[in-house]
């Protein structure tokens, strides 16, 4: 196909970056296998355009070591985002994968002995046991070995070399190979390693090792980029969250940007994309890695199918360590591409690990599949949007998951459910048969009313938390619920009056005590469904919730009438529980 170079999308912030050139041909072996294959078919694709659909990603993880627990939170705090949506009647589609060219993984390949692409199939077979492991529901897992991945790449190149836009020159500065970046003297110094006594130079930014390097190689011309980035900033000052992130990033693009050396000589690179039409350089793994959330949404994509694949993204979800890759070089790489940039970038905190940074060098981390099989996904999933951190690192604890286990999984949530689903004294159907069709007007005042106001109002609270990318928010809002609604049953004491009118039908006071309290479990299940995608499930089917009944759309007081029968065995006691205690360790 012949390269397109004006883009009818592009904001006309960008404009000046489709200035007129003389294209030359330029093929993708992808489109050329496409036209072998068809030679009579039109390579422009004919549908109408398609609706687009939420897109969200996570960032790509690197294959050179083993997974922790910062990699599982990214994968569920985006999981959970990506779900809510669903949950709410949206199509989306979530993107993941692994990053696998660059310095780190051909070293870590060599030092294991192993040819790097059998090494990037075994790191890629982790990463994605790990995402099946914790139920992520990712649509995409991308690998940038992916031969779909790699003509994006060539194709984002071969624009930018067009616009003029890369040029090449000596460079000379600290470089950090597990950054994969070249950092000004401004923000490295000087480092005492403790393990090992040696004095090391290191990034100030991230704390990895940086060494001097001097080379010649292909820079892009990210200087030029300064005022369209603050302009954008300035447009859209809550693009980044938190917010004192947004700020740090505006800070460091108004201090100055340097043009980016974005290729390595292959003599000392040789794992990874080469640079098109000059085989002695090899392609910077960012902006080779960067271009992984496009690949998935089909770039380069034909006529009218620019958002089919969900780009621009609504949301990239990232670690706080490579704001200054996503939020500074990323854009500025889309900017010149005349590429729609992301809606949102979402960055969260670390985890430590008894008060101290996670390191690998000193095994200080946690292995996160024993996590998963100690715990069980949904129990992970629940305590890293509960206790992560966005704004600030969370400490994670063992002893902590076992306490909001006991304190609120099994106390609060399951003995609720079982309290209510098993009472031998009131029929759950019986009272939603009897008190649900009563109208609002019945709830103003007198016994329930206040507990009503709370649930009528609960629902929006926690889309409102969920809408402005902030699980962990609408995670402990529903722990306030389900709290609240123990102590209103506890409070009510229903057990205390019953009528002996006939089985099941205890008196209207007790009807409305088992109703409401029904209720909270009924739309407190379905928004944990995004967290507790399995427990979630089970509570709703105790419940006897119709699974066509399990959406946003449902998640208000009164709205489904047509449960309250079990749709399984409740069992006894523990036998068939929703949290059933933890097993001694003794």
């Amino acid at each position: 196909m012949r390269a397109r170079f004006v883009n009818t999308t592009a904001p006309a912030l960008h404009s000046v970056w489709t200035r007129p050139s003389r294209p030359r041909l330029w093929t993708c072996s992808s489109c050329s296998r496409l036209a072998r294959s068809t030679p009579n078919r039109p390579l422009a694709l004919q549908s109408a355009p398609d609706q687009k659909p939420y897109y969200i990603t996570t960032p790509i993880f690197y294959v050179n070591a083993a997974p922790h627990v910062g990699h599982l939170y990214t994968l569920v705090l985006t999981d959970i985002l990506k779900r809510w949506r669903v949950l709410k009647g949206e199509k989306a589609l979530m993107c993941t994968g692994t990053d696998e060219h660059g310095l780190k993984v051909q070293r870590a390949s060599a030092k294991a002995g192993i040819e790097p692409k059998l090494f990037c199939d075994k790191g890629a077979a982790i990463f994605k046991e790990l995402a099946a492991k914790a139920l992520i529901s990712n649509d995409h897992f991308v690998r940038t070995t992916d031969s779909d991945h790699k003509d994006a790449v060539a194709y984002a190149w071969f624009l930018l070399q067009e616009k003029g836009l890369i040029y090449t020159k000596k460079h000379e500065g600290w470089y950090s190979v597990s950054d994969e970046a070249f950092y000004p003297q401004s923000v490295v110094q000087p480092y005492l390693d403790p393990p090992t006594g040696r004095k090391i130079m290191t990034s100030v930014e991230t704390g990895s090792e940086v060494e001097w390097s001097s080379e010649e190689n292909y820079h892009f011309r990210l200087s030029e980029f300064r005022e369209p980035l603050l302009q954008f900033y300035g447009e859209n000052p809550e693009w980044i969250t938190p917010a004192h992130r947004m700020k740090d990033v505006v800070q460091a693009v108004e201090s100055g940007l340097e043009d980016l050396s974005i290729s390595r000589p292959s003599e000392r690179l040789t794992w990874g994309i080469r640079v098109p039409q000059d085989n002695s350089q090899t392609i910077y793994v960012w902006l080779d890695a960067l271009m992984n959330y496009v690949t998935k949404a089909g770039y380069p994509w034909a006529p009218g199918r620019d958002n089919a694949g969900g780009w621009p993204a609504d949301c990239h979800v990232i670690g706080k360590d490579i704001v200054r890759f996503h939020c500074i070089y990323w854009p500025a790489f889309l900017m010149a591409l005349g590429l729609p940039l992301p809606k949102k970038i979402l960055t969260h905190a670390h985890w430590t690990l008894g008060g101290s940074k996670m390191s690998k060098s000193t095994g200080r981390v946690v292995d996160p599949f024993l996590a998963l099989d100690r715990f069980g996904p949904d129990v992970m999933r629940y305590y890293l949007a509960h206790d992560g951190g966005i704004q600030d690192d969370g400490n994670y604890d063992n002893v902590q998951i076992i306490k909001l286990y006991n304190n609120f999984l099994w106390a609060q949530v399951g003995n609720l459910v079982s309290r209510i689903t098993r009472g031998k004294k009131w029929s759950v159907r019986g009272a939603i048969e009897r008190i649900g069709p009563l109208p609002a007007s019945e709830w103003a005042e007198g016994p329930g009313s206040r507990f009503y106001n709370t649930l009528s109002t609960f629902p929006l609270n926690i889309a409102e938390s969920l809408d402005a990318h902030d699980p962990r928010r609408a995670v402990r809002l529903i722990a306030d619920l389900i709290r609240s609604s123990n102590q209103y049953f506890q409070m009510s004491e229903p057990w205390k009056k019953i009528l002996e009118y006939g089985p099941g039908e205890p008196g209207e006071e007790v009807d409305r005590i088992v109703y409401l309290a029904t209720e909270a479990l009924r739309m407190a299940g379905i928004l944990l469904q995004p967290y507790m995608p399995n427990k979630a499930k089970t509570m709703l089917d105790q419940l006897g919730v119709d699974d066509t009944r399990r959406t946003f759309e449902y998640c208000a007081v009164g709205r489904d009438l047509h449960y309250g029968t079990p749709k399984i065995d409740l069992g006894v006691k523990y036998t068939g529980a929703l949290f059933p205690p933890l097993p001694s360790e003794e």
